[in-house]
């Protein structure tokens, strides 16, 4: 039996959202976010604009839902806006790929962060050959994943054929004919994943695959499921494979990420001061023809006009989500935003109202014996799922963190005492060095998960302080613990032919060793912004060109090494290149996560972002700004 007469409002919901019930309305618009994510995230793979998507879908469902003809059509009419916003996101990215191809010939780079095989696997904990269908998904021809997306949520009860016809403006016949085609590719796919994982391998898949850079594509699939096809080895692996059909059935959608969970409305919570502007004609919604692309849905004078302001704050309109003011998913999904007053300048360019104060010297390990607080700090919203920061223990870290608006964290280990994790944000733990690999520390960092940063600077003496050699005897104990894992983070030469990461990664692939994403540190000598940032496009690029592998960025600042000693820029030229270096970072579809280093800032430690808990530098303000 389908669950989305569960899932998804009922008529009278819908019918008192149409007339004005503002509480209807959030109940509305929070029941629909879980299928338009599922929805959008298959369809997007993973992409890091998957929660821009998602948003822009439901502040058009907000918009049009008073010119909604037939209240008991909602789900099909939801479903349709969906694939419409899919399609619109694709254009876009076309038109940029070749308007850059120049640039980089950049291809659609899932975010490990949000990838949704991946997540469909840790999340609904799937095994043996249900994980072996959610891989094989990435396997597929851009094209269908769109139309995955919406199979997988048939397969599993939430929508109806007919829905999936009607949101992809075909006859049902049409789509049972690409359903089989596409069906037909996930099995082909099923068996190259059997093949690859197979111990022992089959040396001629072997053979086959040596150019195979390790990141699945419709081509790859081609060339492979041909070998598994003719081969009697890899041929026979496949025998076992049961239906898909039965594999997928039952399965529930995938739940949402915490930070989006946390922000739906409960019922006890009071009703958010929600107002959905003058609703359009009924020629002018999603019945009538596309909204325009990338465009935001205007009143009859030109304004923005799709959320109203909100909790103890005069109602105004928000600004248009192409200007980048919205900094969390729901807060705009659900129409209630708090924002401060535009500022003439940016907001990090104030003086401080106070002197920093001094604070202990920090250590990157923090000590053991301290008790991280039972509550969580009350954060402001996030401004990017990409932001993290480097942190150790200082005074006020905990509420630091949480003021510092940042998404992701780390602490060089695997644990972070005395550091609460704010709401919405995670913690990512490091595998620091080679006396780090032991049980009890790939125990805490499986547990902390589904990701894992490894090896700290390993090219330098003070630091991790290892070889290529060591490096890969241990890394099979570190994909053991089955989390995504991060490169080894060199502090230089990323790209070098024949350095320390090009070494490691060319026996990683001779290994057979799995690596899911690079991790750099980057710190700049020159302290003028523009070059500054054109150097370390620069090297992303050159790394990036060279691994094919998505990258994190989790040590970055203008820090300038002499002598044995650090020189710093000022406040204000570290600030400037913060600003202008995210904002360049948020083009880099390669760049999945950064992480500014560091928190704390102390007199040794000039180019951190806050002094104590709530006393924000210079630097930290541009940081709370930056998206």
């Amino acid at each position: 039996m389908s669950s989305a007469g569960r899932a998804l409002p009922d008529v009278g919901l819908v019918v008192a959202a149409r007339q004005g019930d503002q509480r209807a309305l959030d109940d509305v618009v929070a029941a629909s976010l879980p299928l338009v994510y599922n929805i959008v995230g298959r369809a997007l793979r993973g992409h890091a604009d998957v929660d821009d998507v998602v948003q822009e879908t439901l502040v058009r469902v907000i918009r049009y839902l008073p010119a909604l003809n037939d209240p008991a059509a909602y789900r099909s009419w939801l479903v349709a806006i969906t694939i419409r916003q899919v399609r619109d996101w694709e254009t876009r990215r076309r038109v940029a790929l070749n308007r850059d191809a120049g640039l980089d010939a950049i291809h659609n780079v899932p975010d490990p962060a949000s990838d949704f095989a991946g997540m469909t696997i840790l999340r609904l904990g799937l095994t043996d050959q249900r994980r072996e269908v959610a891989e094989a998904t990435r396997w597929l021809d851009p094209d269908d994943q769109e139309l995955l997306s919406l199979w997988w949520l048939e397969e599993t009860g939430e929508i109806t054929r007919n829905e999936v016809a009607d949101a992809l403006g075909l006859s049902p016949g049409h789509v049972a004919v690409r359903i089989h085609r596409m069906k037909e590719q996930i099995q082909s796919a099923r068996g190259v994943v059997r093949a690859l994982r197979a111990r022992p391998g089959c040396p001629d898949l072997g053979a086959v695959s040596a150019e195979w850079d390790g990141t699945p594509s419709s081509l790859w699939r081609k060339r492979l499921a041909r070998h598994v096809r003719d081969c009697a080895f890899c041929g026979r692996l496949g025998t076992s494979l049961l239906p898909i059909d039965r594999l997928l059935a039952g399965m529930p959608l995938l739940p949402l990420p915490a930070g989006l969970g946390a922000h739906l409305p409960s019922a006890a919570a009071p009703a958010a001061a929600v107002q959905a502007v003058a609703p359009p004609s009924p020629t002018a919604g999603p019945a009538a023809g596309p909204t325009p692309q990338g465009a935001v849905p205007t009143d009859a004078g030109g304004g923005p006009s799709v959320v109203d302001l909100a909790v103890n704050r005069p109602r105004g309109l928000v600004p248009s989500l192409a200007a980048g003011v919205a900094a969390a998913v729901l807060a705009i999904t659900m129409a209630v935003v708090i924002l401060p007053d535009e500022p003439s300048a940016p907001s990090w360019a104030a003086p401080p109202s106070a002197a920093p104060t001094a604070v202990a010297a920090p250590s990157i390990a923090p000590s053991p014996s301290a008790r991280p607080s039972s509550k969580a700090p009350v954060a402001p919203a996030v401004s990017s799922a990409r932001k993290g920061v480097g942190v150790w223990n200082f005074a006020g870290a905990s509420q630091a963190l949480a003021n510092s608006r940042a998404s992701w964290y780390y602490t060089w280990g695997t644990q972070h005492p005395g550091i609460s994790t704010p709401r919405g944000a995670t913690f990512v733990p490091m595998i620091r060095s080679a006396e780090n690999v032991t049980a009890a520390e790939l125990a805490r960092a499986k547990a902390a998960g589904p990701y894992l940063l490894t090896f700290n600077e390993p090219d330098l003496p003070e630091q991790a302080n290892m070889t290529v050699e060591r490096a890969l005897d241990l890394w099979p104990q570190l994909m053991a613990t089955g989390s995504k894992l991060g490169s080894p983070a060199v502090a230089w030469g990323g790209p070098d032919p024949q350095g320390w990461l090009d070494r490691f990664m060319t026996g990683a692939q001779a290994r057979g060793h799995r690596v899911d994403f690079i991790t750099l540190h980057w710190f700049g000598a020159d302290f003028t912004t523009a070059t500054a940032v054109a150097q370390l496009r620069q090297y992303l690029q050159a790394v990036y060109q060279r691994y094919r592998k998505p990258i994190w960025l989790t040590e970055f600042a203008l820090i300038r090494f002499a002598g044995g000693g650090s020189q710093f820029p000022s406040q204000q030229q570290q600030a400037a290149f913060l600003t202008a270096a995210t904002a360049m970072l948020g083009q880099l579809p390669y760049l999945q996560r950064y992480a500014w280093f560091g928190l704390p800032a102390t007199d040794k430690d000039r180019s951190g972002l806050f002094s104590d808990g709530t006393e924000a530098t210079v630097v930290g303000r541009a940081f709370q700004a930056a998206r």
